[in-house]
């Protein structure tokens, strides 16, 4: 366990910028530099009190009397330390405020809170974004363990020191399996999602101050890869024998032409297809993930593999038009078609829908506001990631736009 550096108690009068000589009397506690404020419901004659000693001024009855109190508070003060310190629990000014006034219940924690959102939200979440949220509470629990020497961390003792030293131990924390260590932005995503149950936890008033209130998050800009066309065109013809191979290989170019994500692919459905006014068939989701409405008409490509899959008499189909298969299974079989058709890029799933909004759309000239409705963004603010990578597209209409210009000449 962390043994707290500093530990102070100071009584002081808090000036409220007023003409009245009648200054209300405070006690301050400070611990490793952090500090509260507490007020005694006192009041003391400015001139009776002695700035310098913290005390009252005179040998008056009055003064006497208060001096006995300060003296009878900062020892209980100082016992409250004293047993924190040997209960081996977080010690922090707020806990020591709390137990001072009766107001430390101890009842709400850590893994109680993470518990609560992980149900409430249990059918609301995505099986992939709620599991995101099983490991950032085990990185907070493995934390105060490590930190602090404890199972479990109480809610009201988290401030803003704890989520500095938190990252501080992600920033360094070094994996025991294959897992790589913890990059910047993945870093951020656990803090991210700490500081949601946190806001729970104050909507709920389990809490009384926000720890986050002045952290900063800092990401770091990542380049979006997809693939070329070349790219694209070698894995659409390349000649594959096996079976599972195959199947990868047909759900990856189908979310290639119609960025659709892994979760919506696996649910998409025969009724999800519809014919639009222009006579051609779109599929028409809400996305999983945003709610967001995805409307996107389909490219022959695609068609073509929606047609080969959907047998409505495959056992558990249950309507779906792919057979199930995890994100994690299909992603390491990608990295074997990555080799098979000397694609040197990290293939996987999600790569094939920054394919589809830069090679297969954008690169071709759709607008990124048409795209932008394609990928069920909610803002087009994501979509312009996408934008930024398209250098050929820039390329080619600065040629467009110079040889108008020299028409023009």
């Amino acid at each position: 366990m962390k043994t707290t550096n500093t530990f102070g108690i100071r009584f002081f009068l808090k000036n409220n910028s007023t003409d009245d000589l009648e200054i209300p009397l405070y006690v301050r506690i400070t611990v490793d530099g952090t500090r509260v404020d507490i007020s005694l419901k006192r009041k003391i004659n400015v001139n009776d009190w002695n700035h310098v000693l913290g005390s009252a001024k005179g040998s008056k009855e009055s003064s006497k009397s208060l001096n006995h109190y300060l003296k009878e508070l900062e020892a209980r003060i100082i016992q409250i330390y004293q047993e924190f310190q040997l209960q081996k629990t977080t010690i922090t000014a707020d806990s020591i405020k709390h137990e001072l006034l009766g107001t430390n219940t101890k009842e709400h924690t850590v893994s109680m809170l993470f518990e609560y959102h992980n149900e409430k939200y249990r059918n609301v979440l995505a099986w992939g974004t709620l599991k995101n949220y099983f490991t950032t509470q085990k990185y907070v629990m493995a934390f105060a363990k490590s930190q602090y020497g404890i199972e479990d961390y109480f809610l009201q003792d988290i401030n803003y020191r704890f989520l500095n030293e938190f990252e501080l131990y992600l920033v360094n924390y070094e994996p025991q399996d294959h897992h790589k260590p913890l990059a910047n932005n993945g870093i951020m995503k656990h803090l991210e999602r700490f500081r949601k149950v946190i806001n729970l936890a104050l909507r709920m008033e389990w809490m009384v101050k926000d720890p986050f209130a002045k952290f900063s998050f800092r990401y770091q800009k990542v380049e979006r890869t997809c693939l070329t066309p070349a790219e694209l065109k070698r894995i659409e013809e390349k000649q594959i024998d096996i079976q599972r191979l195959q199947y990868i290989r047909d759900l990856f170019i189908f979310s290639c032409y119609t960025g659709i994500s892994y979760i919506d692919t696996m649910n998409l459905m025969l009724h999800d297809i519809v014919v639009g006014l222009d006579g051609e068939y779109w599929i028409t989701i809400s996305r999983q993930k945003t709610q967001q409405k995805s409307k996107v008409p389909l490219l022959p490509e695609a068609l073509d593999i929606i047609r080969f899959y959907q047998d409505k008499d495959r056992p558990y189909s249950k309507g779906k038009i792919f057979p199930l298969i995890s994100n994690q299974k299909l992603n390491a079989y990608l990295k074997e078609i990555a080799i098979i058709c000397n694609v040197d890029k990290n293939l996987t799933f999600h790569l094939a829908r920054h394919t589809f909004a830069t090679t297969v759309t954008l690169l071709n000239g759709v607008p990124i506001e048409t795209v932008s409705k394609m990928l069920g963004h909610a803002s087009i603010k994501t979509t312009q990631i996408y934008a930024k990578v398209v250098e050929k597209k820039v390329s080619d209409d600065m040629k467009k736009l110079r040889r108008k210009l020299s028409k023009a000449k």
